[in-house]
């Protein structure tokens, strides 16, 4: 496609612009931001009051991150003015945790984890501070500080004399991997937690079964991943597995919420365990096909009680992704033994009531499943995340249970779900506009920069149930050659609207620090694409 002089040249120009002053992302709350630079030399960091272990080896992963590569004078620039003379020098920068909310080594992120962080970069006469009221803050602080730090043209690396002071708009911000249509090495994983961290987010979505395959390895039912995962070997999680992703997003500030849906999305399920699907009949036999979960048998409960049990022992976050979504009744509908429950239940034809029942009896089994965390972490018992249909067939939630909305199309758009869900008292999370598995041409992360999930008719209180969002990458056709490079930097775009104020809106200023925050993540070893348009990256992206 032919470009005029003009458009050429103001390529150029947006290319080489950001390779200027550090470039923030997502945007800080509040950042006041001096002409004035601090030089790194002989540069630590040193913790002052409470420290653990998470913080100990953040410092060491921040302070590789930072110094990692050796600084290159960039000569075929014009001399930076700012690189002249004599520079203040900023040789340690100390972290301090609010002493009333000391860090322990076994600390976990929840749902109420306070992000809230200050960073007072100052003349050297004064010490620089990353301060925070938890662990948690002080993470996004160091991430934050981490992305100040910019080269002058000799190599030399500074950063300016600031005060910053940020928190997050959501408290939910995540994204959600589909690993059973096709399987995500380990990894894979790992590195797009690092990728993560780098934007704030603060949860994993891990579907991690479905349909396709069962990748899971479970204790109390071995055959579920030997019969149902691709192939029992090399495609699948093991415990240790599972483990280590917990233990490497825990690090990060990361909450891994597993999803195990049901009673659709569950054939998989059937290669092991074939009496918990329903059998399906075609002119008055069983044609040897299944459907759902069966919901009206007693030992269907005792399986998924005993599965459900060991579930909330490895994922020791508090909260548990049912599902819910996109239950096929046809299969129901031919069963001839559902047809007379559904007659003595009295139900009729009305089989959104027959999933109500299955899911409220699910929900009432697992709220007596008691957590593993510890009381001052996490409530006695286990909360829920369900995909909006479960609210639409008015099923009896319970007040924490938090309603995920996902459909966006003519005649569904979500805002008047919002609305409903919201009016009905229940905190809701909105992915429908940030299905990243949509694969289109050009610079669609502004698509997804404009949708904000309080943009809906409600009142402050409706509005205020709005918890986050989640990114969503579908594996249909994504696997661990390809995921990275479709998640980054679009998925950043969903960061930013997560984390940073409402007000920010404006799209010139966004693209100016995204393509600097996607070279970023390149230097860093993420394979973000390059899809702002003709640039490059000072430092391209080398495995």
């Amino acid at each position: 496609m032919a470009e005029s002089w003009r458009d050429i040249q103001q390529q150029r120009k947006a290319a080489q612009d950001s390779l200027g002053q550090g470039q923030l992302w997502p945007e800080p709350q509040q950042y006041n931001c001096s002409s004035k630079l601090l030089l790194l030399e002989h540069f630590r960091f040193a913790v002052k009051g409470p420290r653990c272990s998470i913080l100990d080896e953040a410092i060491q992963r921040y302070y590789k991150m930072i110094f990692r590569r050796p600084s290159k004078p960039r000569h075929w620039l014009k001399a930076n003015s700012s690189g002249k003379g004599d520079i203040a020098t900023l040789s340690k920068v100390y972290i301090m945790i609010n002493p009333q909310n000391p860090c322990s080594d076994n600390d976990m992120p929840d749902v109420d984890m306070d992000e809230h962080y200050e960073v007072n970069l100052r003349d050297p006469t004064f010490p620089s501070l990353i301060v925070a009221n938890t662990i948690w803050g002080a993470l996004r602080g160091l991430e934050t500080f981490s992305q100040m730090i910019w080269k002058l043209d000799d190599g030399r690396m500074v950063v300016n004399q600031s005060i910053l002071v940020d928190y997050p708009r959501f408290s939910h911000r995540g994204l959600m991997l589909d690993t059973s249509r096709h399987f995500i090495s380990k990894q894979v994983l790992l590195q797009n937690l690092d990728a993560m961290a780098m934007n704030k987010y603060n949860v994993f979505h891990w579907h991690i079964v479905d349909d396709q395959s069962f990748p899971y390895q479970s204790r109390t039912f071995p055959d579920l991943s030997t019969l149902g995962a691709w192939e029992p070997y090399e495609h699948i999680y093991t415990q240790e597995d599972i483990a280590e992703v917990i233990e490497y997003a825990r690090l990060r500030g990361i909450r891994v919420i597993a999803e195990f849906d049901t009673p659709g999305h569950s054939a998989s399920w059937g290669a092991a365990l074939s009496q918990l699907l329903t059998p399906c009949y075609s002119n008055g036999s069983a044609d040897g096909t299944f459907g759902p979960i069966n919901p009206i048998l007693s030992s269907t409960y005792e399986t998924l009680e005993a599965l459900f049990t060991e579930i909330m022992e490895v994922f020791p976050d508090n909260y548990l992704h049912l599902g819910g979504d996109e239950v096929d009744f046809t299969c129901w509908q031919s069963n001839p033994a559902i047809t007379t429950f559904m007659n003595k239940s009295g139900y009729g034809k009305d089989y959104a009531k027959l999933e109500e029942y299955y899911i409220q009896t699910l929900l009432d089994i697992l709220e007596k499943i008691p957590t593993k965390l510890p009381a001052k972490v996490a409530p006695k018992r286990h909360e829920f995340v369900v995909w909006q249909e479960v609210f639409d067939n008015n099923v009896v939630l319970d007040g924490k249970t938090i309603v995920h909305i996902w459909k966006d199309w003519k005649g569904t758009e979500w805002q008047p779900e919002m609305h409903s869900v919201t009016k009905a008292g229940y905190r809701a999370i909105l992915s429908a506009c940030w299905y990243l598995n949509y694969i289109s041409y050009g610079a669609d992360w502004q698509t997804y920069y404009r949708c904000d999930p309080q943009n809906f008719n409600g009142t402050a209180a409706q509005k205020n149930l709005v918890v986050g969002g989640e990114t969503c990458m579908w594996g249909e056709y994504i696997d661990s050659t390809n995921v990275m490079i479709k998640l980054w930097p679009r998925a950043s775009a969903v960061a930013e609207r997560l984390w940073s104020a409402q007000s920010v809106t404006d799209i010139g200023n966004a693209e100016k620090r995204l393509r600097a925050h996607r070279c970023r993540m390149n230097r860093r070893g993420i394979p973000a694409e390059p899809n702002l348009g003709p640039d490059f990256c000072a430092t391209e992206y080398s495995p």
